[in-house]
C-alpha cells in the first residue's frame, strides 16, 4: 500500500503514515453520529504511533461505553475530527477516513454499534441523485 496522507478542511492539520490499517470500520454509536454529523463514522484502525501528524490538535475527552475516556482529536480552527484514541485500546489510533486525501480505496470490512444504527442504513433506499448541488 502507498503512503496514507490527509488532513483537515482548512489545511492546518496534515498527517501521513506508511502503516497498513489494522481494520476499516463503520461505527454507528450515537457519539460517532454526533461527532460526524451523519449516520456513522468511517474509521481506519491504525497502530498507535504510526501517524505523523503536523499541526496542533484540540482534544475533547468523551466517555466510551466502558466508562473510560476516549479522546476525540480535531482541528481547533475548522473543527475537522482527525483521530479518536480509546483508552481501553491503548495500542491503536482511530483515523477518520473522511480526512484522507484519497478515499477511493477505503472499503469498510466491519460495522460496530449496529444496535444504534439508523434504520435506513439497513435497507435499500431509493432517492434522487445529483452530480453536484441541485439547482
Amino acid at each position: 500500500m502507498a503512503e496514507i496522507e490527509g488532513g483537515c478542511l482548512c489545511g492546518n492539520i496534515r498527517y501521513k503514515s506508511e502503516a497498513e490499517p489494522l481494520a476499516t470500520v463503520l461505527c454507528h454509536c450515537i457519539n460517532c453520529q454526533k461527532q460526524s454529523g451523519g449516520a456513522y463514522s468511517l474509521n481506519l484502525v491504525m497502530p498507535k504511533g504510526s501517524l505523523d501528524i503536523q499541526g496542533d490538535l484540540t482534544t475533547y475527552v468523551d466517555t466510551g461505553d466502558s466508562g473510560k475516556p476516549l479522546d476525540r482529536n480535531f482541528c481547533g480552527r475548522c473543527g475537522s475530527v482527525i483521530t479518536s484514541e480509546p483508552s481501553v485500546m491503548a495500542n491503536i489510533t482511530v483515523l477518520k477516513a473522511g480526512t484522507l486525501d484519497d478515499t477511493s480505496w477505503v472499503r469498510p470490512a466491519m460495522e460496530i454499534y449496529c444496535d444504534s444504527a439508523q434504520p435506513w442504513t439497513r435497507e435499500q433506499v431509493e432517492m434522487q441523485s445529483h452530480s453536484k448541488m441541485m439547482p
